[in-house]
């Protein structure tokens, strides 16, 4: 039983450590985006309606990679699990396509 229970202890740990991993490099790559359309509006490339819609998609992508990640416990599992499994089939997630989808209000 200890030696389950350690065993255990480890696979949440490992299970939080990926998940924060992959949080925070698909969270770098979604920033990528907004620092681009930073630069484009002070290019002049977009105005500022087309740089708060980018902002506005960040957020909503932002939200959609937060509920993958979870919060606590058998989420964090199940995200670590399906992270592991994406990447081993070479489907990641795109999180910027994600955030572009508008989800009809219920």
């Amino acid at each position: 039983m200890v030696h389950e229970a350690a065993a255990e202890k480890a696979r949440s740990r490992a299970d939080r450590e990926s998940v924060a991993s992959y949080h925070q490099a698909a969270l770098t790559k979604l920033l990528e985006h907004v620092r681009t359309g930073f630069a484009r509006y002070d290019e002049g490339q977009i105005d500022a309606f087309e740089l708060d819609e980018l902002i506005h998609r960040y957020k909503r992508a932002t939200t959609e990679l937060w509920k993958f990640c979870g919060a606590t416990g058998s989420q964090v599992a199940a995200a670590a699990r399906a992270i592991d499994w994406r990447t081993r089939e070479g489907q990641a997630i795109d999180w910027w396509e994600e955030g572009g989808l508008r989800r009809p209000r219920t």
